[in-house]
């Protein structure tokens, strides 16, 4: 099975983890601003209603980010195409705040939340790999000239 037989049902695997992340990042920011909210606990004199709007926001802004980015990749694998440049910036921008959230985890949870980011990290990257442009180049170049390798003629 090739990168391109392969790539619909890891698209299809990639979009449903995010969207897994995005319902667990929006629960553990609810459960963070729970905990500040009952413990009235504050950060440097910041109000505690404060940090725990603060917690239950930004955990519903990355949570709406990552079902963005799942919704882009499920229309990748629900039509077998490429996304469109936007999308390609927004996915490249997903996996890379997958690699520096890894980063992040790993100093300050464990192995095994690197190894959670790491493995999302992978699903996007092979998205992106075998949705990218130079991939469907040779499929184009199979159609136009009938066998792959040969050169198109002129006449």
């Amino acid at each position: 099975m090739g990168a391109v037989a392969a790539r619909r049902p890891v698209a299809g695997v990639t979009a449903a983890v995010l969207v897994l992340e995005a319902a667990g990042i929006v629960l553990l920011n609810w459960i963070l601003s729970v905990f500040v909210d009952r413990q009235k606990m504050s950060l440097a004199g910041l109000d505690a209603d404060a940090m725990s709007k603060g917690a239950v926001a930004a955990g519903l802004v990355f949570g709406l980010y990552l079902l963005w980015c799942a919704f882009l990749v499920a229309r990748c694998a629900v039509r077998d195409r490429a996304p469109g440049t936007f999308a390609r910036i927004v996915l490249i921008s997903c996996a890379v705040v997958h690699g520096v959230v890894g980063a992040f985890v790993y100093g300050l949870v464990s192995w095994v939340a690197l190894v959670g980011a790491l493995v999302v990290l992978g699903l996007l990257i092979h998205t992106l790999v075998a949705y990218s442009p130079a991939a469907a180049a040779p499929e184009a170049e199979t159609s136009e000239a009938g066998t792959p390798g040969a050169e198109p003629s002129l006449g």
